[in-house]
């Protein structure tokens, strides 16, 4: 039997967060393993509790004012237990295509809209837990012409990597070491390590001068 899907609920709605905890919890095959209702208390309990999707409002109240996007971008690096992306799907009552937008640039891997039923958003779930990316048939559109119009250029491995992902790769592709590329992009070292894992492992290369060599052949430094 398939592992249930440990899922973080957050929005600053409590009643909200517990109704879709409870739906979720009943349908089976899911396990809530908290709520959160704000940017802080999001990344503060998916860092404490690993879990394999955080289930995102885009408007959410502290941090930085980024909402659902700070929270997808601050977790971008962070791992499961087993060694998997903690991945993120935007839950919203907005439509709106900015919001949208924002919060897949920062590294959402789905955006479904709060009209949704409890039965479709447990099979999203489930989809990206696997490494799918799912979206609302009318909101797809949205992310296929932002990206379209982003960089015909960019070969279409490229939209498997986040933005922070990009930035590293690029680095480390022109021979920066881990400590150069850490310190260029203002973190870690072991962030780093865990962005070129990532990085290596979507883009099926062994090691960094293979990467280095699919760079220079896909032109993308």
């Amino acid at each position: 039997m398939a592992e249930n899907v440990r899922v973080l609920v957050v929005d600053d709605h409590r009643i909200f967060a517990s109704g879709v905890s409870e739906e979720l919890s009943r349908l089976g095959g899911i396990e809530i393993v908290g709520i959160a209702l704000t940017v802080e208390e999001a990344i503060e309990k998916a860092r404490e509790l690993r879990p394999s999707v955080v289930l995102l409002d885009v408007h959410l109240p502290g941090g930085n004012g980024g909402g659902g996007a700070e929270v997808a971008e601050t977790l971008e690096s962070l791992t499961t237990d087993a060694g998997e992306p903690v991945r993120c799907l935007a839950l919203s009552v907005s439509d709106a295509e900015e919001d949208v937008i924002a919060v897949i640039r920062a590294g959402a891997r789905g955006y479904v809209t709060k009209s949704t039923t409890g039965e479709e958003l447990a099979a999203a779930l489930h989809k990206i837990a696997e490494g799918d990316a799912v979206f609302s048939p009318r909101l797809a559109g949205f992310v296929l012409d932002a990206f379209r119009g982003q960089a015909p250029s960019i070969p279409s491995e490229m939209d498997l990597l986040s933005p922070r992902e990009q930035e590293v790769m690029k680095l480390i592709a022109r021979g920066h070491t881990y400590r150069e590329a850490a310190s260029a992009l203002f973190i870690s070292d072991r962030t780093i390590e865990t962005h070129v894992s990532n990085v290596l492992k979507k883009l099926q290369l062994t090691n960094r001068y293979e990467l280095s060599r699919w760079a220079r052949e896909k032109r993308v430094i």
